[in-house]
């Protein structure tokens, strides 16, 4: 396997503007397929463990994501806020982003854009892009209307 030559892809965006129908549409289409390797125990995913798992990874047990049911919930959540990237494949944004209950910003990104499917992480506190979600989340939660085009 070839080494990764950078740990953050620079080109990930917000998207300024997205619709209330676009998020309203997108939240019902994407789905949580997950990662086993971002889990310490995948089985509560519906995910076999990984044969050779990489100990670099984030793991979503870390910010209480425990169960695919959370993950689905964070993935849905994200769609409705409008936390998509300006890259697209398809007709889905290539990541979703997503803030848990406890703070931790989240990433997800698109594993199968025929079955709508997603995978995700939590976002490392050395990612560039964390104080952005962060801050638009925020901005989202501050304005009181989970619906409100960012």
């Amino acid at each position: 396997m070839k080494p990764r030559r950078s740990r953050f892809n620079p080109k990930r965006k917000l998207k300024e503007t997205v619709s209330a129908k676009e998020r309203s549409a997108l939240a019902r289409t994407v789905k949580y397929g997950g990662n086993p390797e971002h889990k310490r125990n995948p089985g509560n995913f519906g995910l076999t463990p990984p044969a050779d798992p990489r100990p670099h990874k984030t793991l979503c047990d870390d910010c209480g994501i425990f169960d695919q049911k959370i993950a689905e919930s964070l993935l849905s959540e994200g769609a409705k806020k409008g936390m998509v990237s300006v890259q697209m494949k398809g007709e889905l944004p290539q990541n979703i982003w997503a803030v848990t209950n406890d703070g931790y910003p989240v990433e997800a990104q698109l594993e199968n854009r025929d079955q709508g499917t997603y995978h995700g992480y939590p976002m490392p506190e050395t990612d560039p892009m964390r104080d952005e979600v962060l801050t638009r989340w925020a901005q989202s939660v501050a304005d009181g209307d989970p619906d409100h085009a960012i």
